[in-house]
C-alpha cells in the first residue's frame, strides 16, 4: 500500500464569496465543482483545480460565514503550496501578485526549491513553487493566466507540531511515508522541518513537518486549513486503509463515500486531520465539469431546493 501524493486540501472561508473570486480571478484556477458541505449543506464547499480537475490539484474551501479569523500556532497545517513550473513563472506571478494588490514576501530558496509565499484574502498562508515542469500539465483555457504560467497543482503540505515523535511514527508505520531529509528554516534557523515523501517523491507528494514547542496551540477558524488529503491509488479500496489503521490503534472515520471520492479521516497524535482519498470515481462522475451548477451527492439531491433557497448565490463566470 502506497500513496501517491496530496490529493487536495481544504481551508476555511468567512467571506466565500471573496474567496471565489482569489482563486478563480487572481490565481486563475477553475471552479471545478460547487458543491456544499455533505455534513452541513448549508455551506458551500467549492473545489479550485486544473483545467481537468485532476486529483492533486484541488484546493478546496468550506464556507464558514462569521467565522473569526484562525489564530496562528502549533498542532495545525501552517502552510499550503501550489506548483508552477519555473523560476520565470515565480517571477511572472510575483508581478501579477502586485498588480492584484495581494502582499508577498518576493521571491526566496525553501528546501532548495524557489518559492513566493503570500496569504489569500482570509489569511491562508500559500506558497507557489517552483517544480522545474516535472508533472505534466492540465491548463485551463478559460483562466486569466496564461497556459504556460498557470498553477499546475497542489505541492507539498506545511504541518507544524511541538513534538516530533509521535507525528513521525504516524507518518511512517501507518501511511507509509518515508522520513526523507530535514532543512532549517530561513526565518528560525533553530527550528527544523522534517520531509516525508510519499510513492517517488517530489514536490506533490511530500509532508513538511515543522517542530515548534515554543507556540501556542491554534485555534480553530476563517484562514485556518481543515484538513490535508493525500491520494490513494485508483483501483486500492479505501478499506484496506482503515483496516490499517485500526490494527495500528488509530482511531479513524471508517470508511466515508464522498461520491466524487471514497475516503477515511484521522487524526495524527498531535491533532492535525489528515483524509486518504481515492483517485476515482473523480469530479466527472456526474458528467461533463460544471462549476456553475449546484452539484449535489445522490443522497442530498431529493433536498435541492431546501438547499438552493438557503445558498448566497455567487458570482458566475
Amino acid at each position: 500500500m502506497d500513496l501517491l501524493g496530496v490529493h487536495h486540501v481544504s481551508a476555511l472561508s468567512a467571506h466565500i464569496g471573496r474567496s471565489d473570486h482569489f482563486y478563480t480571478h487572481v490565481l486563475g484556477m477553475r471552479r471545478v465543482i460547487k458543491t456544499v458541505n455533505q455534513d452541513d449543506p448549508g455551506m458551500y464547499h467549492l473545489f479550485y483545480g486544473d483545467g481537468v480537475g485532476s486529483p492533486g490539484s484541488d484546493m478546496t474551501v468550506v464556507d464558514l460565514r462569521g467565522a473569526v479569523q484562525e489564530k496562528r500556532g502549533n498542532n495545525s497545517i501552517s502552510l499550503t503550496t501550489f506548483r508552477v513550473n519555473s523560476e520565470a513563472a515565480l517571477d511572472y506571478w510575483a508581478t501579477r501578485l502586485d498588480a492584484q494588490g495581494i502582499a508577498h514576501h518576493g521571491l526566496a530558496t525553501r528546501d532548495g526549491r524557489r518559492v513566493l509565499d503570500f496569504d489569500d484574502p482570509e489569511g491562508t498562508q500559500l506558497s507557489l513553487v517552483d517544480d522545474s515542469g516535472v508533472e505534466e500539465a492540465r491548463p485551463w483555457e478559460d483562466s486569466p493566466v496564461p497556459a504556460g504560467i498557470q498553477i499546475r497543482g497542489l505541492g507539498y503540505t506545511v504541518i507544524t507540531v511541538p513534538v516530533l515523535e509521535p507525528t513521525d511514527h504516524f507518518l511512517t508505520e501507518a501511511l507509509g511515508l518515508r522520513h526523507d531529509h530535514a532543512y532549517p528554516l530561513a526565518a528560525t534557523p533553530h527550528v527544523q522541518a522534517h520531509v516525508y515523501t510519499m510513492a517517488d517523491g517530489g514536490p506533490h507528494a511530500e509532508v513538511h513537518v515543522v517542530v515548534r514547542d515554543d507556540l501556542p496551540r491554534a485555534r480553530y477558524g476563517a484562514g485556518g486549513v481543515h484538513h490535508v488529503a493525500l491520494r490513494v491509488p485508483a483501483g486500492q479500496p479505501i478499506a484496506d486503509w482503515v483496516q490499517r489503521l485500526n490494527s495500528l490503534g488509530y482511531r479513524n472515520s471508517g470508511v466515508v463515500d464522498r461520491h466524487y471520492f471514497a475516503s477515511v479521516y484521522v487524526r495524527e497524535p498531535n491533532g492535525v486531520l489528515f483524509e486518504l482519498a481515492t483517485d476515482d470515481p473523480g469530479f466527472a462522475v456526474d458528467g461533463p465539469l460544471d462549476g456553475e451548477r449546484l452539484s449535489l451527492p445522490p443522497f442530498l439531491e431529493p433536498r435541492r431546493a431546501e438547499i438552493e433557497g438557503r445558498l448566497r448565490p455567487l458570482p458566475t463566470r
